[in-house]
């Protein structure tokens, strides 16, 4: 199913801090299905009728051609378990593919498979994903210009930008279990003996890479960047908004356990650069067409459910 968010905001990782990399846009990715139509198609003799110019022919399989387009279409199937690197050797491998795909492809013919039940309601599902995928994929297409680009990113900015953002590290001494008194207590004293050293000159950093059961603030001297209010548990916000620039906080006790956090800076959200964040407004402005072309369809469907009772009228 479609399901990204609608909201302007939601676009970036910059914006909110999503913590998944944003995923490259892919208008049609079809060919999973498609080749095995087109190799079909290929076999029968049928494949080159709509062959745009120029396709450079690039093998023959007993008569049946292997064009570049075909390779093409092989190489999307084929995706990340390509097992070639290089481009010789690419190229050799997709044109195995296809000779395989044909061969076999003909193979079944002999034995009547296209005449089973089963398959032709294989490649009735076929086609009907390949088609679903293209015209979700032209919709996708109308969806990214310029100016549709553009007003997104400044609805997004404006529902983003000043708000106050706090840049702090912090050292944590986890308590797994909240009700273990006795590990609370243990944690707690650890933070207060971190804080002492930090007063008497220490590194907060450099203690962080040290003590911090954070995993990750051990690479980074406990480095949490820049967030907002809401991107921090209540009890950890609270004080590293009260704080100053360069002040260092009393013992915090949070869901995680205990911490210790430094203030490096303050400062109003601003907006990252247009350019920098082109790709992830694109991939939005894609799935969002495609998620309202498909719920507009749906409205305007009659579709009936027989395998349960039907859900009482509203």
């Amino acid at each position: 199913m479609i399901s990204p968010s609608s909201s302007p905001a939601s676009i970036t990782s910059d914006f909110l801090r999503q913590p998944q990399a944003p995923q490259r846009r892919r208008f049609a990715p079809i060919a999973g299905l498609a080749v095995f139509s087109a190799v079909f198609l290929a076999a029968s003799g049928f494949a080159r009728a709509q062959a745009p110019a120029p396709d450079p022919l690039i093998a023959r399989v007993n008569g049946v051609e292997i064009h570049q387009s075909d390779l093409a279409i092989a190489e999307e199937d084929i995706g990340r378990d390509m097992p070639a690197s290089d481009e010789a050797g690419k190229r050799d491998y997709l044109v195995n593919y296809l000779t395989d795909l044909i061969l076999i492809a003909k193979a079944a013919e002999a034995k009547k498979i296209p005449d089973t039940p089963e398959f032709k309601a294989r490649m009735a599902f076929a086609r009907n994903k390949a088609l679903m995928e293209a015209v979700l994929a032209e919709e996708s297409k109308s969806a990214v210009t310029d100016a549709a680009l553009h007003k997104i990113y400044e609805d997004a900015s404006k529902q983003n930008s000043g708000q106050p953002e706090v840049h702090a590290r912090h050292i944590l001494f986890r308590v797994n279990d909240p009700n273990d008194k006795a590990a609370s207590k243990a944690a707690e004293d650890k933070v207060k003996a971190t804080i002492e050293r930090i007063k008497k000159g220490e590194d907060f950093a450099t203690l962080a890479k040290a003590l911090t059961e954070d995993p990750s603030g051990k690479q980074d001297g406990g480095d949490l960047g820049y967030f907002t209010r809401e991107q921090m548990v209540p009890e950890f916000s609270e004080v590293a908004f009260r704080l100053e620039k360069g002040q260092v906080s009393e013992p915090i006790k949070t869901q995680f356990g205990w911490h210790v956090l430094k203030v490096e800076d303050k400062r109003l959200r601003e907006p990252p650069p247009f350019e920098k964040v082109r790709e992830e407004i694109e991939n939005f402005a894609a799935r969002k067409a495609q998620v309202e072309f498909v719920t507009k369809l749906r409205a305007d469907a009659k579709i009936e459910r027989l395998d349960k009772p039907a859900e009482p009228k509203k």
